[in-house]
């Protein structure tokens, strides 16, 4: 099971909570597939800030969009100009009252999604992908990390045919709930096709409501 189910839904409502915190009866998909268009754009909009997690919440007459970036100065800009313009762009996608917060990320190299982007830049800055997975499995370990895998598809170095890679240290427990487990993945465009990456990292165990009450 916790090889085949992605590790952040598998814990969801244990000591994970949603990304999209919202209920409606008869909206679900517009309010779906608004959500995916805030999230699509604030990526590409923001995709040189390092943007770690994006978290809406809605409320009946508004919609709070929260920002988790380890570059927050770059989203806001000078004296908050950057993100007024950022916020007038994203208010275009939805018709409810928006309001945006910006937050720091402060260890890019615990969040596996930030993780997974910078392995994708590196492998399109034509770095070997060897090099790229195992100095990213390094950082990790030394900022705190109980283990790391990562895993690369593709066309690998130019091959003629596609293969997977894989490089693992430390511990992935994937089938324990409570161990805290964050996954990203990201895509790399190279002059051969994509390459995918994907990124698991454990950050230690948790017993229940304990770690959802303090992400909420």
């Amino acid at each position: 099971m916790g090889q085949k189910v992605n590790p952040i839904g598998f814990r969801l409502g244990y000591n994970r909570g949603w990304d999209s915190k919202w209920y409606v009866k008869n909206e679900y998909a517009d309010y779906l597939h608004e959500d995916l268009k805030i999230r699509e754009f604030v990526k590409k909009r923001l995709q040189h800030a390092e943007v770690g997690k994006i978290e809406i919440i809605r409320y009946p007459e508004r919609v709070t969009v929260n920002i988790l970036t380890a570059r927050p100065g770059l989203v806001i800009g000078k004296k908050g100009s950057d993100i007024e313009v950022l916020k007038k762009e994203i208010q275009k996608l939805t018709k409810k009252k928006l309001h945006l917060n910006i937050m720091e990320l402060r260890n890019t190299s615990l969040n596996a999604q930030l993780v997974a982007n910078h392995v994708a830049k590196q492998i399109e800055g034509r770095v070997a992908h060897k090099r790229a997975m195992k100095q990213a499995i390094q950082n990790t370990m030394k900022a705190g990390g109980k283990g790391v895998k990562i895993i690369v598809s593709g066309r690998l170095g130019g091959a003629e045919m596609a293969r997977v890679e894989h490089y693992k240290e430390g511990r992935i427990p994937l089938h324990t709930i409570r161990a805290e487990i964050d996954y990203g993945s990201a895509e790399s465009l190279t002059t051969f096709g994509k390459v995918g990456i994907k990124v698991w990292i454990f950050k230690g165990e948790t017993f229940g409501q304990e770690k959802l009450n303090r992400n909420n």
